[in-house]
């Protein structure tokens, strides 16, 4: 009689045993060696400057040892000989052995980037002999197709370092890294639309705190402002009516694996009414067990 061979479970899939990936990249003056470091005190292990070619076998690297290296970031630089415009292939790649790698494009608005390079007397490194906007039009051609690949898009346009850090950190640190993550953003449509919203919600029918005397020097978040916004008629069915519509499509983003939302909330200049239902709509999101957080993108421009 044959003795049968014992049977052993697979290995598990990198997914599986926990590993954690992040790819990590954007346009130059964007910000990335601020994400860099911010990960870096979340935890990640963070290569930067890596090859794309080398991005499957660091990957490896990282799963088989385990420990601390399984939450590794990558930041790719344009500037790199290697990098290449084919980055939707290498994390197919990637998903492919088994990784559920997370790409977040860093940008900023043309004049906001030219502002920054003048402010350290650096060309770009793309600009060769023409101006510095030619070097950041050759740059956004290039990765054109890894900003539509992105599963997050920070725009450091309006933040400081302090506030991207604490960004990636709220981002990145703490919670089960494959829930949805929502980020209810409060914005001025004076200063434009934020450029990675998925939903815009407009507070602007609501009466402006501004015309009121004792309330035109305080925020949305102070109780007197937020009582005034959310005492309006109509407030509450606003806020309640987003959040419904946000934990009803909550589970189909998770399905289709999109990580992260944005949900920003205008008023005219980013300091009351949006404010106010941006930290109500965060509450009642977390009331109902979502992942939230509120930003407030323009607060304290005027």
């Amino acid at each position: 009689m044959t003795e049968s061979m014992p049977e052993f479970p697979p290995e598990p899939s990198p997914d599986e045993a926990g590993t954690d990936l992040v790819v990590v990249t954007g346009v130059s003056g964007g910000g990335r060696s601020t994400v860099a470091r911010a990960l870096e005190n979340v935890g990640f292990y963070v290569v930067d400057n890596l090859p794309q070619a080398l991005m499957l076998d660091m990957a490896q690297l990282a799963f088989e040892a385990g420990g601390a290296a399984r939450r590794t970031a990558m930041v790719l630089d344009v500037r790199s000989r290697a990098f290449s415009t084919d980055l939707a292939g290498a994390v197919r790649a990637l998903k492919d052995r088994g990784f559920s790698p997370r790409v977040v494009f860093v940008d900023a608005d043309d004049e906001v980037l030219i502002r920054r390079f003048e402010s350290v007397r650096r060309s770009h490194p793309l600009q060769g002999d023409g101006r510095l906007a030619d070097g950041i039009a050759a740059e956004r051609k290039l990765l054109e197709e890894a900003r539509e690949q992105a599963d997050v898009i920070i725009d450091t346009s309006h933040l400081n370092v302090n506030q991207l850090r604490r960004r990636v950190e709220e981002l990145f640190g703490g919670e089960d890294a494959r829930r949805l993550r929502i980020t209810v953003l409060s914005f001025g449509f004076k200063y434009g639309l934020p450029p990675d919203a998925d939903y815009v919600m407009d507070a602007r029918f609501l009466p402006n705190p501004f015309w009121v005397p004792e309330l035109r020097d305080h925020t949305g978040l102070e109780e007197g402002v937020s009582n005034y916004v959310l005492g309006q008629e109509g407030a509450n069915d606003f806020v309640g009516t987003y959040a419904e519509l946000i934990a009803s499509t909550a589970p189909g983003f998770e399905r289709e694996g999109k990580r992260y939302l944005t949900v920003a909330v205008g008023c005219t200049g980013g300091k009351h009414r949006s404010v106010a239902i941006a930290e109500e709509l965060t509450t009642r999101l977390r009331d109902i067990r979502l992942s939230a957080h509120a930003s407030h993108r323009d607060l304290g421009r005027e």
